[in-house]
């Protein structure tokens, strides 16, 4: 949620007719359009001119913003900042978009997060006789940074930047989570921001800095990085970065390269972002799994630096995640459990510090985050770490905020996800918490060294399953757009399949916005069958009917038992099963693999339903309303 990107170029020498850096509009723009897939729902911009701060922001999708750069042009600038907002304070309006611009027009302002104690800090800049135009808690910090900024000046004790010392010295006064960006008219080369609990990284450019909320906001200038750490102030000029703590201390950050360039966040033809990603699932199961073991085929995860007898002592694991990540978590459990034989629990993040719970040195706490910067998630790590708990961080975002905090990081590889419903970060986190819970149980030795082979050799070979289910998705495409009317639809999975059901209902309440639910199918008779009707649409993942411990007649023994009420039954189901056929309006079938790996498969037919469904009612997949790619905020 909320894209930032800030800017500081250099202006081409007198009666030169090129430079080596950008307008800083032209970075702005482009940096807002790769940061859309956050989520918003106003944009804006402000340059500074030789006339000071010119700013452009409207309510609704960048395209308004566009309209209103086209009808009303801003002059030539190579310092800037852009933002797209996700409403918190205050609905989405022009007079809500940031920047703010305040202090009679010098200073701009954007911001990410909520400032907790914006109402005290207002009433006393009201009672300092500022008034205020929007209903927000930026222009609160802006207007406080303003008044700060005057008094810097006033005194003339400051040497250097005064933004920065300001900005510096509000940071202090601020509670809550915030990324803070500002420039002024009086400082027309230098953007200053400052960050708590929520994302803000530097790129490193030759004549310019930037700043983005990610690394997609610059991707397109640079892949050199910075990372900040937290409770930071940076200041970019178009030759110097300088960092500091809120107290003024000198500081730095840990420059790294981004392993992706823009061309990796492009469509490459497809509609959309979010057929892409689906399509992307085998390259980013493959690049999770490479390189992560040796010629003998021990594993040898090197980012997991835990002593290994810290990780033999473990005697309990919880998984704390939301959203999908959670449903990630709960497939990976099932495995964690049946290799390693460790207790292991699956926490919404949001809930877990929040019940007191019991953790202590002996407990090991997973995190899944595609971004890295879930808050509910880094803020649940970061309780865990103070009760003594070690943490490992499952992550597909290099330099972001939970790897850093944690023990250690297991990255995921799937590179950008740009579309806001997540498919292959999905793929990719359960992937990983494979290669974690197959590596305890190496260490720990649960497991035989040839059945480690066995299952990595079998994880090797799910790419190409998984490009097998995707080559044959025309039929479940086609039942999906005959179902556009549709306003209810149920899954049912038993063992890993029910967190896949979960996670199909989840894909098509975000994609699609109908009802869709997710049941263990055990609990079918315990309540949930009350539901069904004559016509109600019933998906069900089938598990195989091969193995000794199978669930398969279970299942089928469910899918009669809804069909024989007027369910219309949909069915995932390995190939060569054809006693589900008898039962099932449709069936999908996957190839054969491990029951624990099925998930891999599985998924991949529901995420391509929910996508097309969603499409063939009209509806933006990679930009579905009321939603936000990175939950930046508790």
């Amino acid at each position: 949620m909320c894209g930032i990107v800030g800017y500081a170029g250099t202006a081409p020498a007198q009666g030169s007719t090129s430079s080596a850096t950008h307008g800083a509009l032209e970075v702005l723009v482009e940096g807002l359009r790769r940061l859309e897939y956050r989520g918003y729902d106003s944009a804006g911009v402000a340059l500074v001119t030789a006339n000071g701060i010119e700013m452009r922001k409207k309510s609704g999708k960048l395209a308004r913003l566009l309209d209103e750069l086209d009808a009303n042009p801003l002059p030539a600038s190579v310092t800037g900042i852009g933002h797209t907002r996700w409403a918190t304070h205050g609905g989405p309006t022009d007079a809500n978009a940031h920047p703010h611009v305040v202090a009679g027009g010098k200073l701009a302002v954007i911001h990410n997060g909520i400032i907790e104690n914006y109402a005290p800090l207002k009433a006393e800049l009201v009672a300092h006789g500022h008034s205020f135009r929007s209903q927000t808690d930026t222009e609160v910090a802006a207007t406080l940074l303003g008044e700060v900024y005057q008094d810097l000046e006033a005194a003339g004790t400051v040497e250097g930047s005064l933004l920065s010392t300001a900005m510096q010295m509000v940071a202090q006064r601020l509670e809550g989570a915030f990324t803070l960006v500002a420039t002024h008219a009086n400082e027309p080369g230098v953007v200053v921001a400052a960050r708590r609990n929520s994302p803000l990284v530097v790129g490193l450019g030759d004549g310019e800095n930037f700043l983005g909320s990610d690394v997609s906001g610059f991707i397109d200038y640079t892949r050199r990085a910075v990372e900040l750490g937290q409770d930071q102030v940076v200041t970019i000029t178009a030759d110097n970065v300088t960092i500091t703590d809120f107290h003024g201390v000198p500081a730095e950050g840990r420059e790294y390269l981004v392993d992706w360039d823009a061309a990796a966040a492009k469509k490459d033809g497809y509609p959309s972002f979010m057929e892409k990603e689906i399509n992307d699932q085998p390259d980013a199961v493959a690049q999770t799994l490479l390189g992560r073991s040796d010629i003998d085929g021990n594993l040898t995860l090197d980012e997991i630096r835990v002593d290994p007898a810290v990780l033999k002592s473990i005697n309990r694991i919880i998984v704390l995640a939301c959203g999908t990540s959670a449903y990630a978590g709960q497939v990976a459990r099932y495995a964690i459990e049946h290799w390693c034989r460790i207790p292991t629990e699956v926490e919404l993040s949001h809930e877990f510090r929040y019940r007191d719970p019991i953790v202590d040195e002996n407990t090991l706490i997973v995190s899944l985050s595609q971004s890295g910067e879930t808050m509910d998630t880094l803020m649940a790590v970061r309780y865990a770490r103070e009760q003594g708990a070690k943490t490992v961080a499952i992550c597909n975002t290099n330099g972001s905020t939970i790897p850093r905090e944690s023990d250690a990081v297991l990255y995921t590889h799937a590179g950008p996800e740009i579309a806001v419903a997540s498919t292959k970060a999905f793929l990719a986190q359960i992937t990983a918490a494979y290669l974690l819970g197959l590596y305890l149980a190496q260490l720990r030795g649960n497991l035989f060294q040839g059945q480690i082979k066995d299952i990595l050799a079998e994880l090797a070979k799910t790419p190409a399953k998984i490009a097998t289910v995707l080559a044959n998705s025309e039929q479940i495409k086609e039942l999906a757009r005959s179902m556009a009317d549709t306003r209810s639809v149920l899954f049912l999975g038993r063992h890993v399949g029910y967190p896949v059901a979960m996670e199909g209902a989840l894909k098509l309440k975000e994609l699609a916005y109908i009802h869709a639910e997710g049941f263990a199918a055990g609990e079918l008779k315990h309540g949930p069958i009350a539901l069904i009707e004559e016509g109600q649409p019933v998906i069900v993942v089938v598990p195989s009917p091969r193995g000794r411990d199978s669930l398969h007649s279970k299942v089928v023994s469910n899918i009669q038992e809804v069909r024989a009420r007027g369910a219309k039954t949909i069915v995932i189901a390995e190939e060569g099963d054809e006693s589900v056929r008898e039962f099932a309006e449709h069936v999908f079938y996957i190839p054969e693999t491990s029951p624990l790996l099925a998930p891999l498969l599985t998924t991949v037919p529901l995420q391509i339903f929910a996508c097309e469904l969603a499409m063939a009612k009209g509806y933006d997949v990679d930009q579905p309303r009321n939603l936000a790619k990175s939950v930046t905020v508790e």
